[in-house]
Order: structure tokens, then sequence, then C-alpha cells
């Protein structure tokens, strides 16, 4: 007679045919929740085979860690749900600049494909072709952006893997390079830019290389004009920037600086202006208000000081080209649209490096945590200092031009 069929084991599930959907369906009880509800996993298929080997696949799913369903998962769901949940205590700017780098790079390019099939050679090529058009530093925040996002999904048992870490950022286009007033350039910028509103926050900035977030955040309760007892000198006080939570760069920016002539003068003027406003106002006042505020009383905001800086510089392009016109020795004039705020900062480092103060004493100053960063940012303003031991071989060897070298 006709062997009797072998009866599938309990526990490795079974194969049926659906019917209404026309599929081998494949089921098996992968374990039980909390509430000792069995959970199932079901793959499908044309024949039997083919649903076994779908159904092979999502147990692998499930002992992996991932959630049923996690296959439909799109590159540009994982983006949206970390542009929403996963930027933790990122700030408004912050947030704004993610999800614009997101829906103009990432999105369009990558979007509809399907977060566990994406491959390392794919995020290759995508940053590839950003490369001609995005700065490196760019570069390296879309990139970042999309590995938060996979590393989030990974975090959610949507994909087993982040390949985007594989990844390695290319160099990215030459962005505009960072350039310093000369001494010239510098006087004139002080001189010629007296009437315009933005004056003092002009010589603030060059005279003490504070950063533009940090001179922004100054509150009067910060600005030291009479100096204080045992012959400290009027100095300010760069303990706060307009950065999220209100603090500096990093721990080592917070610094306190001794204020040249120039600037105390400036603030005082700046300041009586300021009382005399809120009196005018019927207002007392206030060592917490703002060194430079915007017209509504709040911080400025960095597009507006830009506007406002290129302003004034305008006028000392329009007084230099006169003054060249007229036959005067005079710095090439101005372009305004080629400089920013920051770059009053590395004037000031490139003005006290030309002045042969150390590399030391400057990276103090601008409140770096050591000489290395200094260097790596501004290597373009600092004078060569390696130079003290040709100096002391000239000294011990002077040379003669007639017999050579002193013993």
């Amino acid at each position: 007679g006709a062997e009797k069929r072998r009866r599938r084991p309990r526990g490795e599930g079974g194969v049926r045919w659906s019917e209404a959907r026309q599929r081998w369906i494949a089921e098996k009880t992968v374990g039980y929740d909390p509430r000792g509800k069995r959970i199932v996993r079901t793959g499908t298929g044309t024949s039997q085979s083919a649903a076994l080997r779908d159904l092979r696949r999502r147990i692998q799913d499930y002992e992996a860690g991932l959630v049923a369903g996690s296959e439909h998962c799109r590159v540009r769901e994982a983006v949206e749900d970390w542009l929403r949940f996963g930027q933790g205590q990122a700030g408004e700017a912050t947030r704004r600049r993610n999800s614009d780098l997101c829906k103009v790079h990432v999105i369009p390019k990558l979007g509809e494909r399907k977060l566990r099939q994406l491959e390392p050679s794919e995020v290759d090529r995508w940053l590839e072709g950003l490369a001609p058009v995005l700065a490196t530093s760019t570069l390296h925040r879309v990139h970042s952006c999309l590995n938060r996002a996979v590393r989030r999904a990974m975090k959610r048992g949507l994909v087993e893997r982040n390949v985007v870490e594989l990844a390695e950022v290319p160099t990215g286009r030459i962005g505009r390079p960072s350039k310093s007033l000369t001494l010239d350039q510098a006087r004139d910028v002080l001189v010629l830019t007296q009437s315009d509103p933005l004056h003092c926050y002009i010589v603030t900035s060059l005279l003490t290389g504070a950063r533009t977030e940090e001179v922004r955040a100054l509150r009067w309760r910060h600005v030291h004009l009479e100096g204080g007892q045992m012959g400290i000198p009027a100095h300010l006080e760069v303990w706060r920037s307009v950065r999220t939570g209100g603090d500096t760069k990093t721990r080592r920016s917070r610094r306190t600086l001794a204020l040249p002539e120039l600037v105390v003068v400036k603030l005082r003027e700046h300041r009586a202006r300021q009382a005399a406003g809120t009196l005018a106002r019927g207002r007392s006042w206030d060592e917490d208000a703002l060194v430079f505020p915007s017209s509504e009383g709040t911080e400025m905001d960095a597009a507006n000081v830009r506007r406002d800086f290129r302003r004034a510089l305008r006028v000392v392009a329009t007084k230099q080209r006169e003054r060249h016109a007229a036959g005067g020795d005079a710095p090439p004039a101005l372009d305004p649209a080629d400089w920013t705020p920051r770059e009053l900062r590395h004037s000031f480092v490139s003005l006290l490096s030309d002045a042969g103060l150390s590399i030391e004493d400057i990276s103090r100053l601008v409140g770096h945590k050591g000489t290395n960063v200094t260097e790596l940012v501004y290597r373009k303003q600092l004078r060569p200092v390696i130079e003290h031991g040709a100096t002391a071989m000239d000294t011990l060897f002077a040379a003669r031009r007639d017999d050579g070298p002193r013993a």
C-alpha cells in the first residue's frame, strides 16, 4: 500500500495553498510575546520551496531583531523620521539646516531606495556626485545626516547594518578662502566707518578677536569699562554666545580680555547713545541689555550682521577709490561682497602675528584649546614662527663677507 504521509514535526511550521491569494503560504511560530500570544512569521511564494525560502528570510530578520515589515522601509522614511524625532536638543537653526540638506541632497537621490537594499557603493557614488558642487564641510554634514538617520533606523529594528558608516567622504569643491585685512586696510576700516551704526561692533570685533556669535551675545554686565581694583584694566567677559544653550564654542573659549583704549572709548560712546535712547523711550537703563541689539532689541542674527558689515565697507571702498583717483598712496579698494564679519577675527590674528606676538599668546586670546587649532584654522594669517633657531645661529656664527663665519 501507499506509504503514510509523514507529518511535519511540531514547531517546524506548515505550508498551505491559499485559494484567495493564489499563492503558497508558509508559517512558523518563532516565539511568544509577554502576554503569551504566539509570534508567527509568514512567507509566501508561487511554489512551496519559494514560500519556505521567504519564511526562512523572515525568521532570520526576526532573530536579527528586525521588525516585521522592515523590508519595505525606504531611505526617505528613515530620514524623515530622524528629522522629526531624532535630533535631540538641536537648536532651530540646526534643525532647519539639516532639513534643507536632506530635502535637497539626500531624499531626491536616495529617498526611494529600500533601506535594507542600500549598498556602500551607492553611498560612495552619491557622495562623489555631490563633491563637485558642495564644499567639503557641507559634504560631511550631508553624510552625517544620512548616517544618523540610518543609525536611528538600526536602533528601531528597520535595518541590520549601517552602510553609510562605511563610506569615505570625498574632498568637495574648494570654498572661498578666508583672508585678513592688512594694517593699512584695517586703519581705513576703523576710521572710515565711524558714521556707520555698526562702527562700534566692527572696532570691538577687530581689536579683541571675539567670534561674531560672541560679540552678538554681549551684554553690558559683561563689559567693564572702568577696570577694577588692584590695577585690573578695562576688560570684556567673553563667556556667552548666541549658540544653542548660550554657551561659547568650547569651555576653553570662555575668556576675559583686556580692552584696547580705542575699544574703551568707542564702547563708552556707544553706551551713552544707548542710554539716551532708552531714557527717551521712558525706560530706565538695564545692565543686562544687549550691547549690540537688533532694531527690535533682540540678538542680531548672522545674516543681518553680514549685510550691515558690507554696507559699512561700501563707504570704505568708495573713499579708497576716491583717494586712488586723486593720486594718493592708498591700498587697493576693498570689495565689500568679498568680506564677512568673521574675517575681522582673522585680521586680529594676522595683525598680532605681524606684530611679533607668539602663537601661544594668540591662541589664548582667541579662545583656542591649544596652538594646533590656531595653526590649522589661521595658518594663512600666521607669520612663520619657527625662526628662533635661525636667529640663535646667526648670533653665534655671524657671517662675514670676507672670510666666512666667525668661530
